[in-house]
């Protein structure tokens, strides 16, 4: 296992008129689902009939900004494997007051985990400065002209399948296809996409979880530092996800819920990091800054 060299840390974005440098190393984007249904923390920001007990959730993005977040990512509607789908109206309804709220609160980079146009307009328009769409721009087309016109930075994922048709990762490959190539190639499709809609500001992101199956999804994790051919920074999106349960499953007894998870996922963000992964986008912000700092200060002994 290499450290990575400068090559993997040398991007500077714009989002919104606002610079996300990364010549300076890695840094963690936190999640904040205000989701009932998301597949670790769904519904612990939910109060009765309410959409969000907003000040609840803002104690938690301020958390995971002291405990180091660069980026917080807010997400109203649930992608896990057979999710139920919502309304725009109803994404809206969940994510945006927080958005108004924490970008008044904070001067941190907010970003908006939806791949609807109408949501991710709404978000922007309230102060959000990223979009992060699971499908890189491939489940609606007047994404990219959204994010174009305000000038937003966008995280492009690769999955080839909607959430709500989505099985969890089962223990062999799906296809005989190398899926190493195979992300790649959707992600430079999108990547193509978003240029011509003059977004340029892009993170990829190669869907960990997300149509993949186990053994696919390790040896994407393995093989990260491949995805540098497209000279875009990567996003590792690792936390608590149902493979690593699979690989720390003891003989005859099913895989651990994701809240037993927390140890692989450290060691699954290490292994990123190490293959040139700039951004961790995390559950747990403050394992995960201590986990970067071991790495940095690895790379800074090797340099």
């Amino acid at each position: 296992m290499t450290i990575p060299t400068d090559r993997a840390t040398h991007y500077r974005l714009n989002c919104r008129e606002r610079l996300l440098d990364l010549a300076e190393g890695p840094i963690i984007m936190g999640i904040l689902n205000t989701t009932p249904d998301s597949f670790y923390d769904g519904g612990a920001f939910k109060e009765g009939s309410q959409a969000v007990d907003l000040d609840r959730a803002m104690e938690h993005a301020l958390a995971m900004i002291r405990a180091g977040a660069s980026i917080i990512d807010i997400g109203g509607e649930s992608t896990r494997p057979g999710s139920e789908k919502i309304s725009a109206e109803e994404e809206i309804r969940r994510t945006i007051p927080l958005i108004e709220r924490l970008s008044k609160k904070t001067d941190v980079l907010i970003s908006i985990d939806t791949w609807k146009s109408e949501v991710a307009e709404k978000a922007l328009q309230a102060g959000a400065h990223m979009v992060n769409d699971i499908s890189g721009f491939t489940f609606d087309a007047r994404l990219p002209e959204v994010c174009g016109r305000y000038r937003a930075a966008a995280v492009l994922m690769q999955t080839p399948v909607k959430p709500d048709t989505m099985q969890w990762s089962s223990a062999t490959g799906s296809g005989s296809e190398d899926i190493v190539a195979a992300v790649t190639r959707h992600l430079r499709r999108s990547i193509a996409l978003a240029e011509e809609h003059q977004v340029h500001d892009i993170i990829i992101d190669p869907g960990f979880g997300f149509g993949k199956s186990v053994d696919e999804n390790f040896m994407l994790l393995d093989r990260l530092d491949e995805l540098s051919l497209l000279d875009r920074p990567v996003l590792a999106g690792l936390s608590r996800k149902s493979f690593l349960g699979h690989a720390i499953a003891r003989p005859g007894e099913p895989a651990p819920p994701p809240a037993e998870r927390l140890a692989a996922t450290t060691a699954a963000h290490t292994i990123a990091l190490m293959r040139g992964a700039s951004i961790l986008r995390v559950h747990d912000v403050k394992e995960a800054s201590e986990c970067l700092a071991i790495v940095r200060n690895t790379h800074k002994s090797n340099a």
